[in-house]
């Protein structure tokens, strides 16, 4: 036997690959549904609200990391992130979400004081990387948040967990031409995949209305399009921005 046949034969899996893309999203389903049940119980307001928001984005989060491992890997690169137990997970996620909520602050305040009347819905920069916007605008800044996440995430899996908000901003400056595009890219796809997503929600609406199914049936429908759209645009947002960051790397810009 020679050497290179014997190579071959060590580097060939012991089982047969039978993974199939698309079930990779599923990955992020339970925690897209836990975003979801605490964004209703968020809009019910009370004193309720504000901790559904905050455990809503953590899940989404949570859900952008196991989408981010998939994307990164299909993409060419490597990822830690696979090897991240639930506890690092979510102490990864605290670390990214305060920070987060900082800029989106600080970009609320700031449109305010120049007149944007719908600047609280800046806000909703972290739930808008899988759930839709409710602006034009709101999208775009969904998917600039989106890739300052990925930077955070890359970033704190080279140091060993440090989380570095301004880095992460100055090294998107730095890969602007790239990322910057990407970021337009993302949110014109954001723009008319909204567009789309209104177009079956109102024929679901109709279906309810006028279908004989049963409730059950009926519920189904609904549940597989709201998550199905949510898993779709946290895949399409990491695709997107995963590739722009490679091409900042392999450009050098």
């Amino acid at each position: 036997m020679t050497v290179a046949l014997r190579k071959q034969l060590e580097l060939k899996p012991a089982r047969p690959e039978t993974s199939f893309g698309p079930f990779r999203l599923l990955h992020a389903l339970p925690w897209l549904i836990l975003a979801a049940a605490m964004r209703v119980i968020a809009f019910g307001g009370g004193a309720v609200a504000l901790p559904a928001i905050v455990v809503a984005d953590i899940s989404v989060l949570l859900a952008f990391f196991a989408t981010a491992h998939q994307s990164i890997e299909a993409a060419g690169g490597q990822s830690s992130l696979g090897e991240l137990t639930l506890g690092e997970q979510f102490k990864l996620s605290f670390s990214i979400l305060w920070r987060i909520m900082l800029v989106m602050i600080v970009a609320a305040l700031g449109a305010a004081a120049v007149g944007y009347e719908a600047s609280y819905h800046l806000m909703a920069g972290l739930d808008g990387m899988a759930f839709d916007q409710f602006t034009h605008p709101g999208r775009f800044w969904s998917a600039w948040i989106a890739a300052l996440v990925l930077l955070m995430i890359v970033r704190a899996a080279r140091d060993d967990g440090k989380v570095a908000l301004f880095a992460a901003i100055s090294e998107f400056a730095r890969r602007g031409l790239w990322l910057g595009a990407a970021v337009i890219i993302l949110g014109t796809i954001n723009v008319v995949l909204a567009y789309g997503q209104e177009a079956v929600r109102t024929a679901i609406w109709t279906f309810w209305q006028t279908s004989s199914a049963t409730q059950f049936t009926k519920n189904l429908i609904y549940f597989v399009f709201i998550f199905s759209f949510a898993m779709l645009r946290l895949w399409i947002t990491l695709r997107i921005i995963t590739l722009g960051l490679k091409q900042s790397y392999v450009r050098g810009s």
